[in-house]
């Protein structure tokens, strides 16, 4: 007769196991010793425990579903209570009991989860709806459609919901779909329209300029080639095919006038030139008025200056801002010398400047004060504190007293 503390063999060789319950049979085992019987059935039991672990493995680290999870917690029951096996068989029984509460724990967690990502996906419909109403409105088709586009592929990565919200919401989302196509189409059959009617009105246009081109008639005949351009400018594009070539027979008619009446001109234009020369003269003239150092004066110098370049007659247009700006440069400057001087003697700007000022100084000399008093009595936190406060107020006080030195003090 062989035991343990969980089990033992008798003379007959039957095994036994021993549990809350009292002792059961667990087999009978004629072929050895009892040590051998006991040794064969706690292998059995080690096999249970192993089994039990890699369930319970499985159970926290995969995502075995509850069904197979309970279905194979009743399997290592049934071996446990058919008590084939020696060892501690109760231990065992409450592993099982505690995977069966891990197990309906983690059913409702999935529950939970799943609950969580149909309400984020319902959400996350929602607002693909949202947006796709807003652009069914929208007339920047190229972008629209593009962005509506994206909305079907983030819609088709999203979970179902239940068929009847995942069918509303869709149904939504299609009809916003189709409204945007719609109007798209009405708008580009209109363009298409609008286009046609553009090239009827150009063609008007070209034909105009081109009986134009050899005019003589400087004065008025420009002016008709303006509001030509204008009215071209008013009929929008014509088709793509259709544009350039319009474009260039206009464009061209406009350049035969032109380029005649330029010839024309060019008498003109070489007396713009001399007055050009002279105003260059009259600008260099007036900027060695600058800097400004006699206020009175440099007005009068440049008075008489823009006397004389008023008189002077008109200049080539493209050279007329770079000498303009030479002019305009000096009389900003003699401007800037006159807000300068009020600034300078404003009675009420010089008291707001010395009160400021003062203010400043009283604060310095009291922290100056603070400081000593704060060092005398070793307390040197609150001094450096007070230090760094004086640093800033000193910093504004040097910039009051440099700003008072404009008005003279």
């Amino acid at each position: 007769m062989s035991s343990d503390p969980w089990g033992r063999v008798d003379e007959t060789g039957t095994v036994y196991v021993r549990t809350a319950d009292g002792e059961q049979v667990v087999g009978s085992w004629q072929a050895g010793s009892p040590e051998e019987a006991l040794a064969y059935f706690e292998r059995k039991y080690e096999g249970l425990v192993v089994e039990i672990g890699l369930l319970e493995k499985r159970v926290k680290t995969t995502d075995l579903s509850s069904k197979d999870a309970l279905a194979a917690v009743e399997h290592l029951r049934e071996q446990v209570d058919a008590h084939h096996a020696v060892g501690d068989l109760e231990a065992l029984r409450a592993r099982l009991d505690k995977l069966v509460e891990l197990v309906g724990k983690r059913r409702e967690e999935r529950k939970a989860q799943r609950a969580k990502q149909s309400d984020e996906a319902r959400g996350a419909k929602e607002a693909l709806v949202a947006e796709a109403e807003e652009l069914a409105q929208s007339d920047q088709w190229r972008a629209a459609g593009e962005r509506l586009r994206s909305l079907v592929d983030t819609w088709k990565g999203l979970p179902r919901l239940d068929r009847k919200s995942d069918d509303e919401l869709w149904h939504r989302f299609s009809h916003a779909r189709s409204a945007f196509s719609k109007r798209r189409k009405q708008h580009f059959a209109q363009l298409d329209a609008q286009r046609e009617e553009a090239r009827r009105t150009k063609e008007r246009l070209v034909a105009e300029a081109e009986a134009l081109s050899n005019s003589t008639d400087w004065g008025p005949t420009a002016a008709r080639y303006r509001d030509l351009m204008s009215e071209w400018k008013a009929a929008g594009r014509a088709q793509r095919e259709h544009e350039d070539d319009l474009w260039n027979r206009f464009r061209g008619a406009q350049d035969v006038f032109f380029a005649a009446r330029s010839s024309v001109f060019a008498e003109r234009d070489a007396e713009q030139s001399e007055n050009l020369k002279l105003k260059e003269e009259l600008a260099e003239e007036a900027e060695k008025i600058l800097p400004v150092t006699d206020l009175k004066a440099a007005r009068a110098a440049f008075r008489s200056v823009n006397e004389r370049w008023e008189a002077i007659g008109h200049v080539p247009r493209d050279a007329r801002p770079k000498v303009e700006g030479r002019m305009h440069a000096v009389e900003r400057a003699i401007q800037e010398a006159e807000e300068t001087e009020w600034r300078r003697t404003n009675p009420e700007a010089r008291a707001r400047a010395e009160g400021l000022t003062g203010q400043l100084q009283a604060a310095v000399d009291k922290l100056r004060s603070q400081i000593e008093q704060a060092r005398a009595q070793g307390n040197n936190a609150k001094a450096d504190k007070l230090q760094r406060e004086l640093d800033g107020r000193q910093a504004l006080l040097d910039q009051a007293l440099k700003g008072l030195q404009e008005f003279g003090g």
